[in-house]
């Protein structure tokens, strides 16, 4: 039986005071849901006062991207070393917003994911279709091209120490989102695919939706058979809405 994830993204929000209020109204309100694991991705300059707020608590954090290199002359880059100082037990690799704004390739986010789990860090790797792609009715090649990826760099039985995120780009932060049976069945072809390479893992990972879920639709998400919880984008900055998202991943 898979434990559902949810997994806040802050993307580039936040300060020190409304961080804390944040913490502590999710620490308060989702004390007795352990049905679920829920983890925050907060922007780099907050690793350290999350860490402090977060320590020993049933609540586990991230960061939102890493460099694919070690260390170096890599000006304004952050290594896995780094985030493992502030206690990160998780990373998002390859979010649309990267691919897109960042110009980040499938080869990129590969080898971040790969330094990621040198490091002993879970990567949450990001897959999605454009509008465009998927008007097109190519989405099951793109996600597939994608996966794909990651296994020709780190091997298929790495995806077993993965989270994967089905996020449509056309989705993320336009307020629409995909019907629960459309994210289904995008959900149910990334396990199958997965089954191609190794039946176990594809029957034990984690795959979580994250085109805009919210705390009137998680209900109906959650409860498809592939879907096994969300990345919370804006929701998640807001302690009633996130706390109402994880607890529609109790049930």
């Amino acid at each position: 039986m898979r434990k559902k994830f949810v997994a806040g993204n802050w993307k580039m929000h936040g300060n020190l005071a409304h961080n804390q209020e944040l913490l502590e109204a999710v620490l308060k309100n989702t004390a007795n849901m352990r049905q679920s694991e829920i983890a925050v991705c907060v922007p780099f300059p907050y690793l350290s006062a999350v860490q402090d707020l977060l320590r020993n608590t049933h609540v586990k954090w991230g960061a939102q991207t890493v460099s694919e290199h070690d260390k170096g002359a890599y000006t304004g880059e952050v290594s896995t070393e780094m985030l493992s100082d502030f206690g990160c037990k998780y990373v998002i690799v390859g979010h649309s917003e990267r691919r897109v704004i960042y110009g980040e390739s499938s080869q990129t986010v590969a080898l971040k994911y790969l330094a990621a789990q040198r490091a002993g860090l879970i990567p949450i790797l990001c897959i999605g279709e454009t509008l465009e792609q998927r008007e097109a009715q190519i989405t099951e090649q793109v996600v597939g091209e994608q996966l794909n990826a990651i296994v020709e760099t780190a091997g298929a039985e790495s995806l077993m120490k993965s989270v994967v995120a089905y996020e449509p780009v056309w989705a993320i932060g336009t307020g629409k989102t995909a019907t629960p049976q459309q994210a289904q069945e995008v959900h149910e072809f990334i396990r199958k695919s997965i089954a191609d390479y190794n039946k176990k893992i594809a029957s034990e990972i984690t795959i979580i939706y994250g085109g805009s879920v919210k705390a009137n639709n998680a209900d109906e998400l959650f409860a498809m058979k592939d879907i096994d919880g969300g990345l919370i984008g804006g929701a998640s900055l807001i302690a009633e809405d996130f706390v109402a998202i994880c607890e529609a991943a109790q049930n």
